[in-house]
């Protein structure tokens, strides 16, 4: 079964389009203000609007407060919802939406534990720890310290850009990949070409 593939940090509509006709399966919208690809709600509302069918929109939040994501909602029909900070399960499940729980993984982390603890989670984001920053560094993790026997469907994160993802869905077997900086022209803004090469990789193992 070919890996899904999901592109984080859009904030441009030609960005999405280009996503799409690539063969996203999935779109990434930051609602965290200190994200160089932070949008605002007006401006995820009109591109999620623009989505062509069977493409998921996810909303990425960090510790946000319950009235800013009720307000995410009242506005953005988000699909699913992706938490990356220090959420607990019962703050994941508050809105009643279904949800990613974000995990950044060094080598003490129980991921063990973390699926027993999430699960109503329909999957675990698994990202490369880095002090202070909740995600997007493009930085890698060892991916070795994922147990084989987790409970919850893999998102693999991390460092991953086209040159690589072939060899970390051959290694891993995620049902997911997610990407944001790894196929970037800068910050905040999508290289139509390495989101093409990135999809067409990870899809052809």
């Amino acid at each position: 079964m070919a890996v899904r593939v999901k592109i984080c940090g859009i904030t441009r509509l030609q960005d999405l389009h280009a996503a799409c006709d690539a063969g996203a399966d999935a779109l990434g919208f930051v609602f965290y203000d200190k994200s160089p690809r932070h949008v605002s709600i007006e401006t995820a509302a009109a591109l999620v609007r623009a989505l062509p069918p069977f493409v998921q929109s996810v909303g990425l939040f960090v510790n946000a407060a319950p009235a800013f994501i009720d307000a995410v909602l009242a506005d953005v029909p988000l699909d699913l919802l992706q938490f990356h900070g220090d959420e607990t399960p019962a703050d994941c499940a508050r809105s009643g939406r279904p949800y990613l729980k974000a995990v950044r993984v060094s080598a003490d982390t129980d991921l063990l534990k973390c699926a027993a603890d999430f699960g109503a989670a329909r999957g675990l984001l698994l990202d490369a720890f880095v002090p202070g920053v909740p995600g997007g560094t493009g930085e890698r993790f060892d991916w070795s310290l994922i147990p084989p026997d987790l409970a919850r469907p893999v998102v693999l994160s991390g460092g991953l850009d086209p040159a690589n993802v072939a060899a970390a869905v051959r290694c891993v077997r995620p049902w997911a990949v997610d990407v944001s900086s790894g196929v970037e022209a800068s910050k905040g803004i999508k290289d139509a070409h390495k989101m093409a090469r990135f999809i067409s990789q990870a899809k052809a193992v």
